[in-house]
């Protein structure tokens, strides 16, 4: 009841304010028409409800499951409902993790971690009922959810759905209002930064998802004044690091520092560990020692200097290069310099002698060849660090959280076509 109880709170404290704003369907809601809409419904079937899309009728179905006790568990458009036993007493809602670095897993949270969450990122970055959120992100994953979803329902921030995050939605959208704070991911700011759609109504600009390279950063800043900042975060915690600045970064590893309400610390094996009111209660339906009591146990190798995150790689995804350590993010900061290179992924495949080769697979632009990769790179990488094997696919995408997975790519390339 706690989230339910939050929302008619904010409800009933502004009533008549704008809520939500459908651009596909051109129609909008208050506070109070939009409580009235989530209280006629029939009442569903089943413990879960499956909130999907990225509509009117994903809030509407949150707010419905809420009053009828079930618990929330969104998925993707085309995503299939996780099989697993019902979760223990007290979840409300769970999460599917991004399986970028491994098997897809759900986490369980309970309504306070939820609450906490949404509460970290309203106080860190700052947002406001004046610059609504545009929502171009993918409300069922788990940054969309509670970046976009849960500050309207739980903190009475106003959202505005766009059709698509297209530059033509982008540009219609801000030309309806006169502020709105933008989150997206990397992809989706190269693309609005090339498509010139981004201006002064972009209040509050967000990154996450992936990381956000500096030269993207500094070339959006320096195109349109905007600084976007960097959001790291995980699904099994919520919000991890902000980055607060006002400048553009000028060091890729740095992140931001640390959300309101959350601790953070590096473990015996270099990598992070996040404390708070926010993190999930674990991983079901089978536990880790990763996740749990208040604490997460992340892959993530990390420098903290005061308070300030540097994400040096991960622990699972280092290269060893003839007894060398390469994190495999230092050639691919490296490839992304080039004009010439849409996306890439590098990781590691065993070698000769117990040690292991670096691949690359990248996406080039039209007309570009790999002669400029690798003469680019041998000018700016020790020879050891360059890319033995290579495989150029235009099928190399981002997926809608904007990250491209190591893993799978790694098994796509043992499996290509010779």
């Amino acid at each position: 009841m706690l989230l339910l109880n939050c929302w008619r709170e904010v409800a009933a404290k502004n009533p008549d304010a704008l809520a939500l704003h459908d651009l596909a369907l051109r129609k909008s809601w208050s506070f109070s028409e939009l409580d009235s809409a989530a209280r006629r419904f029939s009442r569903p079937d089943g413990p879960l409800a499956h909130p999907t899309g990225n509509s009117s009728d994903f809030i509407l179905a949150t707010l419905q499951a809420w009053q009828c006790g079930q618990i929330v568990c969104p998925l993707e458009a085309g995503q299939a409902a996780p099989v697993a036993p019902a979760p223990p007493a007290g979840i409300v809602h769970l999460k599917t993790t991004s399986a970028s670095t491994g098997p897809a897993r759900i986490v369980l949270f309970t309504a306070e971690q939820l609450a906490a969450d949404a509460d970290n990122i309203v106080s860190t970055m700052g947002l406001r009922p004046d610059w609504p959120n545009l929502a171009a992100i993918s409300l069922a994953h788990s940054y969309g959810f509670s970046s976009l979803v849960l500050p309207l329902l739980l903190h009475g921030i106003p959202l505005i759905l766009a059709p698509s995050p297209l530059p033509e939605s982008i540009r219609l959208a801000c030309e309806q209002f006169a502020a709105v704070t933008l989150p997206g991911v990397p992809a989706l700011w190269k693309v609005w930064l090339e498509a010139g759609v981004l201006g002064d109504r972009v209040r509050l600009a967000i990154s996450a998802g992936a990381p956000l390279s500096v030269a993207l950063e500094q070339a959006v800043f320096a195109a349109h004044g905007i600084k976007a900042h960097n959001f790291y975060g995980s699904s099994e915690c919520g919000g991890i690091a902000y980055d607060d600045s006002t400048e553009p970064r000028t060091d890729n590893a740095l992140i931001g520092r640390s959300m309101d309400n959350v601790a953070l610390s590096v473990g015996d094996g270099g990598c992070l560990e996040v404390r708070g009111p926010a993190v999930g209660s674990g991983y079901w339906p089978g536990p880790s020692d990763s996740l749990g009591n208040g604490v997460f146990q992340t892959a993530d190798l990390t420098e903290l200097i005061e308070n300030r995150v540097f994400l040096r790689g991960r622990a699972g995804d280092v290269i060893n290069v003839a007894g060398r350590k390469l994190h495999p993010e230092t050639v691919e900061r490296a490839l992304e310099q080039l004009a010439a290179v849409r996306r890439c992924v590098v990781f590691g495949l065993p070698d000769a002698d117990r040690s292991e080769k670096v691949i690359a697979v990248v996406s080039l632009r039209e007309n570009q060849t790999l002669d400029v990769l690798r003469q680019y790179l041998q000018a700016t990488l020790p020879a050891w660090q360059i890319p033995k094997d290579w495989w150029i696919t235009d099928e190399l995408e981002a997926d809608l959280r904007g990250k491209v997975s190591r893993t799978q790519w790694r098994e796509r390339f043992l499996n290509r076509p010779r």
